[in-house]
């Protein structure tokens, strides 16, 4: 297990067991580094072998400089992988390709199997077909397995064919909500030749928002499913030592706040304050007065504000959350009693040293939201109003005397309705950032039932739903009497998952969809989610708005973004009396006290007390066998993957790019979003066309999201966003491009393929912050089968870079204070690229040349930078991506 150079191996006795545990204090420096990187020295200190981790690397945490930039590569093994659907169906496609691939190679299938413990909840595939009735839970579940059988199948036979893989079946919960309330150990124990090894549960996902658990004191972040494929095979994840950033919480959430304007505060801030590739760890004595709940919602947002993890320490407050959510106290015990013992335990007084300082006093947060297309584009509640005007003109040339408007008149449910600009189209309680937190949770319970008391409706053009993260939410709804007003308003439970948030916010009705597409009206949709980037939430929606639940409920009742609360009235009651937000905004005594009444260990207990099991739906699923898949060659939904076609265990040479084209020239703030397929198939688009070609109906389409299995369908996404602009072409919205061979318009994935048949290799243009977003592997994996052989940007977002080398696919970044304008690119070039060829001798070059020839303004050469940033990265690369070097180490 551990070389164990500095003899850090002891042992600790709990309630009468025995555990081994790697000591921190056997290096006095270890034990003042801060929480973070505590639990990184540890990490090395267990696994340290000479070869993978060494002397040397312990060291370097010890003499860590936190002001100096980061240098030193070390190799993190997480504890365990947590997967969602959407991103962990490919994870188990490409696993059951590797065993056969293994085979072809000379090797076991039997490697292919996941060394740690690989968790999967199935809750990225509920749409919201059906709302605003009572039986829309059934319905939309019903709609759900339909849809997606062949992929439970699959993913029922890969819980049998692998080890340490087990799946929480639909209707169970949001991943990140079910981490926490279950799958979280905070302290783990594994068995190595009959000894039990505690040491602190770290864990990697396959969704950028895994950073949820960090509230809970246990350090882990989004990876794409790449590396977390990797981390499941026992590769550790390479990662500089990271700056930390301390941020100090002090006072408290002032009335009529939430902890989503806590949040929505945090991420402007650090945002603003910059603060990728750090780590944020929250300290001082204010930290005691967070309760949990709070600390995951902000642990929630870290991809937001762009950091690696926003993590709290271990406290009181952690073994009180563990025992009301029902974790055994043998394991609460473990968990006090490890911390203390390894200096994880939270110490306000003791003094540690971080790379940077913030601070924030709670007491001057405001009610907030956040919007139109990005989570940090905070909005304080009080200028909203004003600030949605000004941002409507960004939406439409309609004129208006005050601000634009298209009154368009619909005849709905009987009655004749009108809707404008900034109508709310959609309000959805939504996502696991608010609906794992009661307080919020509550608050929008209450506010409902004084709204129904004082006669309140929502407006008839909303598409109401409530989509909680875990059953618990369900329960202490009914013992706080609260269902009866949130039904009556419309948020019906429609089904346990992300939902609106990923964009499975379903179709809007027909006539709605219909006036918003034929009028070209701007309307928005107002969610409690961490996402609201542009063509994510809905296609008919331009405007998207991330605000909390009570807001989310406050919107739907007046019916638009156009709407002052403190000055203008949400509606009148039975008497004509006007009736505002602050007359039915429940007190934080109030919230707090019913949460005291109707949340308790109990209900936790009994939903998670056979939480693998499923309900009849999924029992009920005809299960294949076997230690290798049988691929049906007519599924839709899952093929066997292309990665390892004509994989040799000879490395091919690294070669330089000559005359590439340029496939896509893209601004800034172009996210994952944008570049992986996600939402509705389009009837028109490439991968529409070939399903309807499969004999699949248009109705049964289904999401790009649940057919990641299938790498047809999602190469024909690939870039596919409706919002997208590619600067290749004029004023035109969506996943075309222009093609050099024909010089006309083009879908992006035919031109891809045109280019393929020609042997011209492919490059992307782009600007700042370019895949920022969820953790999602196929806007890498697309990028790659598209034959795009370098993204060249002014910055990345950490995760797809990364997943870019792991799929082979070439990173560069322009020099700082140049870009694509600056050296007068305008995409019409042909892109030669030299100087890559060096990574075949095993260095890494820091730059290399460009070479970008123009039919008529002549030569432009100009150096960019080498986003390969560790020895193991460019192992990857030189592979032709990270599962092809792990698949050729298991077989050497």
């Amino acid at each position: 297990m551990s070389r164990d150079t500095f003899h850090a191996k002891s042992y600790l006795a709990v309630a009468g067991k025995k555990y081994a545990i790697y000591r921190l204090d056997t290096l006095p420096e270890l034990t003042t580094l801060p929480y973070s990187l505590k639990i990184l020295a540890e990490n090395l200190l267990r696994h340290e072998d000479g070869v993978h981790v060494t002397v040397d690397h312990i060291r370097a945490l010890a003499t860590w400089n936190p002001v100096a930039e980061p240098q030193v590569e070390i190799q993190f093994t997480p504890a365990r992988v947590v997967m969602q659907d959407f991103t962990g169906v490919p994870c188990i496609v490409d696993l059951a390709t590797m065993r056969e691939a293994v085979v072809q190679l000379g090797g076991n299938p039997d490697a292919i199997n996941p060394l740690n413990p690989a968790e999967m909840v199935i809750d990225h595939s509920v749409q919201i077909d059906v709302f605003g009735q009572a039986n829309a839970l059934q319905r939309n579940m019903d709609l759900e397995y339909s849809r997606n059988e062949e992929r439970y199948q699959f993913l029922r036979w890969g819980q049998g064919a692998f080890n340490n893989f087990t799946v929480v079946p639909p209707g169970t919960g949001i991943v990140h909500q079910v981490n926490i309330e279950r799958l979280a150990r905070v302290t783990m124990v594994r068995d190595n030749d009959g000894e039990a090894v505690a040491y602190p549960d770290t864990c990697v996902g396959t969704d950028s928002h895994t950073t949820m658990v960090n509230g809970l004191g246990v350090l882990g972040w989004g990876v794409g499913g790449i590396e977390a494929e990797a981390a499941m095979l026992g590769q550790p994840v390479s990662m500089l030592i990271p700056p930390v950033v301390g941020f100090k919480l002090t006072g408290e959430i002032p009335a009529g706040a939430t902890a989503t304007d806590v949040v929505l505060t945090i991420t402007d801030m650090l945002r603003k304050h910059g603060v990728v590739g750090k780590i944020v760890e929250f300290y001082g004595h204010g930290v005691s007065a967070v309760p949990l709940a709070n600390r995951a919602t902000i642990g929630n947002m870290s991809p937001e504000f762009g950091s690696t993890a926003a993590v709290f320490p271990i406290d009181d407050v952690t073994l009180e959350y563990l025992r009301l959510t029902g974790r055994p106290e043998e394991q609460v015990s473990l968990v006090e009693a490890y911390s203390k013992a390894q200096g994880l335990w939270h110490a306000p007084e003791q003094e540690v040293t971080y790379s940077e300082y913030l601070e924030l006093d709670l007491a001057t947060v405001v009610p907030s939201i956040a919007g139109p297309k990005r989570p940090q584009d905070r909005i304080e509640l009080a200028s909203a109003k004003a600030r949605f005007r000004d941002n409507l003109s960004h939406y439409t040339d309609d004129l208006g005397d005050d601000r634009p408007h298209k009154v368009t008149k619909i005849h709905l449910n009987n009655a004749d309705i009108e809707i404008d600009h900034g109508s709310v189209a959609i309000a959805s309680i939504t996502s696991c950032t608010n609906t794992s937190n009661p307080s919020v949770m509550m608050a929008a319970g209450l506010l409902a039932q004084k709204a129904v008391q004082r006669g309140l409706t929502v407006k008839p053009w909303v598409k109401t739903s409530l989509a909680p993260g875990s059953q618990v939410v369900t329960e202490y709804y009914k013992k706080a009497g609260l269902w009866p007003a949130l039904e009556t308003l419309g948020f019906h439970l429609v089904g346990y998952g992300c939902a609106t948030c990923i964009g499975n916010s379903g179709p809007l009705p027909e006539e709605i969809s219909a006036a918003i597409n034929n009028a070209n009206l701007a309307v928005v949709s107002v969610l409690s989610g961490n996402r609201n980037f542009e063509g994510r939430i809905n296609p008919d929606i331009k405007m998207n708005y991330l605000a909390s639940p009570p807001l989310v409920i406050a919107y739907a009742l007046a019916g638009t973004m156009d709407i002052d609360f403190a000055h203008e009235p949400l509606g009148q009651d039975s008497a004509g009396h006007d009736v505002f937000l602050a007359d039915i905004w429940p007190s934080a005594r109030e919230v707090q006290g019913t949460i005291d009444r109707s949340v308790n260990r109990d209900m936790f207990e009994s939903a998670y007390a056979d939480v693998f099991a499923g309900d009849e739906r999924w029992q009920r699923l005809e299960t294949p066998t076997g230690s290798t898949f049988t691929w049906d060659n007519d599924s839709t939904y899952v093929r066997k993957a292309p990665f390892f076609d004509g994989m040799a265990m000879d490395l091919t040479p690294v070669r330089d790019i000559s005359n590439a084209r340029v496939l896509a020239k893209l601004g800034d703030s172009v996210t994952t979003d944008h570049i992986s397929p996600a939402g509705a198939i389009k009837p028109d688009s490439p991968a529409g066309q070939y399903l309807a070609q499969h004999g699949i109906e248009r109705g049964d389409f289904n999401s790009y999201g649940s057919r990641r299995g299938n790498h047809e369908v999602m190469i024909r996404g690939t870039f596919a966003n409706i919002r997208l602009r590619n600067q290749l072409l004029d004023g035109v919205e969506g996943g075309y491009t222009y093609n050099f061979l024909t010089d006309k318009q083009d879908a992006i994935y035919d031109a891809a393929m045109a280019y393929q048949k020609a042997n011209v290799p492919l490059i992307v243009l782009g600007g700042k912050e370019y895949g920022s977003g969820s953790s999602r592997d196929w806007a890498a994996k697309g990028t790659a089968l598209l034959g795009i052989k370098a993204v060249l940007v002014e910055s990345f977002e950490r995760i797809h870079r990364s997943n870019l080398i792991g799929m082979g696919v070439l990173p560069l970044q322009f020099i700082a204070g140049t870009n694509a304008q600056t050296l007068g690119l305008d995409g019409t070039e042909t892109v030669s690229v030299s100087g890559i060829e060096v990574l075949n001798s095993g260095n890494i070059p820091r730059r290399v040349s460009v070479r970008a020839v123009h039919q008529s303004r002549g030569i432009t050469e100009f150096e960019a930078e080498v986003r390969i940033d560790t020895p193991g990265e460019a192992d990857y690369y030189r592979h032709g991506g990270i599962l092809q070097y792990v698949l050729r180490s298991l077989v050497q």
